[in-house]
């Protein structure tokens, strides 16, 4: 579990809603149903609109990492790694052959096959780097689909204002009905700035962030893997592979 995003999350509502107090205004009036339908369903529409299927079912999915991130362990890759590499100087390659089906990451299982297929160093980084870039540019797309809420829900806010105040300039006849149709202008922008900056837009960064980190980790195994292929000392791997840890 990510503590600090449940903590700045948390922090960035109680900001609000204690600021909302002190200023002696009530907290029922921040509770809008039909502002909140408006800029949810406008910006998730908006969102799926601009978005392929696949990518945007990703781009929910990954929503999840940022309170329970992704695993990485690049102490465990790189002592894998290590001990590949020493038992290939021993009894070669083929060896390994067994390893594969182990591997959980159909990633690292292609790496090791192609390895032990006896691919040129050179050969083995280029095919798996285009791998990565594929993949990191897939991962970065769908983790746009934040990125993208994050803008058009200040708009899809600013548009529920206007439809408030057209609805109050309906009813100016009737002062009963005024104050529900101006709450809902004010809370329709509040709604569309607050969910863009305290939610759509970190979500965004924070994704862009694991993404980084696992394309790193992915890196420091081809890296890995490229020093086996030409023979290279476990330690000399180990610490090359020890620079991609921060």
């Amino acid at each position: 579990m990510d503590k600090i995003s449940l903590v700045g999350l948390t922090l960035g509502i109680a900001a609000i809603v204690v600021g909302q107090v002190l200023e002696g205004g009530h907290l029922s009036s921040l509770f809008q149903p039909t502002a909140f339908l408006i800029v949810i369903g406008g910006t998730l529409g908006a969102v799926m609109l601009q978005s392929p299927l696949r990518t945007f079912v990703d781009g929910m999915r990954m929503g999840r990492w940022v309170f329970v991130p992704p695993v990485v362990s690049p102490e465990t890759i790189i002592e894998q790694v290590a001990s590949w590499s020493a038992v290939a100087r021993k009894e070669g390659l083929l060896t390994l052959e067994n390893q594969i089906d182990a591997l959980p990451d159909p990633f690292m299982r292609k790496g090791l096959q192609l390895l032990v297929d006896g691919v040129e160093p050179n050969r083995l980084r280029e095919v798996l780097e285009v791998e990565i870039g594929v993949w990191e540019g897939q991962m970065r797309q769908a983790a746009r689909i934040w990125e993208a809420a994050g803008g058009y829900a200040p708009t899809i806010g600013i548009l529920g204002a206007v439809m408030g105040l057209i609805h109050v300039m309906e009813n100016l006849s009737d002062p009963s009905r005024l104050g529900a149709g101006i709450a809902v202008a004010f809370v329709a922008t509040i709604y569309g700035v607050g969910f863009a900056n305290l939610v759509f837009i970190p979500i965004a960064k924070k994704l862009a962030a694991h993404i980084l980190t696992l394309t790193n980790q992915r890196e420091m195994f081809v890296d890995g893997l490229v020093g086996i292929a030409n023979g290279d000392n476990p330690r000399i791997i180990a610490s090359r592979m020890q620079g991609y840890v921060v």
